[in-house]
């Protein structure tokens, strides 16, 4: 069948943007192959690969591969961000292999009590022991989603009122019941997973993200999968406009969430917090260098939280 006009424009378009992508996956594996040159002790993995009838590789070809560990994520925007999150640098800079079931949005209620969301988990789990390859940890991202955006304002007290500023009544109900128990379920379920396909538990990730500036910046100014702003408004409709007031309030807010899950991560031997506070700056002279908007780091602000994870994980058996 002829192609149109715009048929044809489409074709293009596509060779244009697997070409981009191809040329980028390979700056990225350079970065995976310098890394694994540098680590102490790269795991060896040999796989059988079977090629398609005509390709050029022949119909049984072993291949050696080498991998820093396998890591399974579930989570939000933090692992699933476009262009590059926590997950690809951990892949490209550190030499990890990562399966992950994260989708940008989630909250951290939709992870716990969403149906199929356990079952997608236990899919990777299996996916990864088929190969016969040992998992290293499960990377958990959540929370952000489920005091962000519309809710948000429901955390402050107005400006003008008796008692400007976070409601602690409020911020103890999502945080420390709401958000906690989500986590305690979550956690617990993915324990449960794991024993019942390995045999015992496999040590758990999590964070607490890092001092998030509400200056009103969305993605890409407002626009595409996560336009966003999910701070300033909130502010701004409980008449807090100074950005230095705001800021303040963001660290008690973040500190208040650490600090929930750094108690409920203790409830459990192996589960471990890691504390990416003060990883990215939140100061006037070079937040922008960090944060790409009010709630996502830059790609060298990605880069800085991949390392801190890198560090966490270096320290597991």
């Amino acid at each position: 069948m002829p192609l149109d006009k715009s048929a044809r424009k489409a074709i293009a378009l596509a060779h244009r943007d697997a070409e981009t992508v191809l040329k980028r996956r390979e700056q990225r594996l350079k970065l995976r192959r310098r890394a694994l040159r540098a680590h102490p002790a790269p795991v060896r993995l040999r796989i059988e690969q079977l090629a398609r009838p005509g390709a050029r590789l022949p119909r049984r070809a072993p291949i050696e591969m080498q991998t820093a560990g396998v890591l399974v994520a579930e989570g939000d925007s933090w692992f699933d961000y476009p262009f590059t999150d926590v997950l690809s640098e951990l892949e490209d800079r550190h030499g990890y292999d990562v399966e992950s079931v994260a989708h940008k949005g989630d909250p951290i209620e939709a992870m716990a009590y969403g149906e199929g969301q356990l079952e997608a988990f236990a899919r990777l789990v299996e996916k990864v022991i088929s190969r016969g390859t040992p998992l290293k940890a499960v990377l958990l991202s959540g929370g952000g989603n489920d005091i962000a955006g519309d809710e948000f304002a429901m955390l402050l007290d107005h400006a003008r009122s008796a008692a400007p500023g976070l409601n602690d009544d409020v911020v103890s109900g999502i945080i420390g019941r709401r958000v906690r128990n989500a986590y305690i379920m979550i956690l617990q379920q993915i324990t449960d997973v794991c024993v019942g396909k390995i045999g015992a538990p496999v040590p758990i990730l999590v964070h607490g993200y890092d001092y998030a500036v509400p200056d009103g910046r969305g993605f890409m100014g407002g626009w595409g999968p996560l336009p966003g702003p999910w701070l300033e408004p909130g502010f701004r409709a409980k008449g807090f406009e100074e950005l230095r007031v705001r800021v303040a309030m963001m660290v008690e807010v973040i500190d208040q969430f650490n600090a929930m899950l750094k108690k409920v991560a203790a409830a459990f031997a192996h589960v471990h917090h890691v504390d990416l506070r003060e990883t990215l700056s939140n100061k006037p002279a070079d937040y922008k260098d960090w944060w790409a908007n009010e709630l996502h780091p830059t790609e060298p602000g990605f880069r800085r939280v991949a390392a801190r994870f890198e560090s966490r994980l270096r320290t597991l058996p």
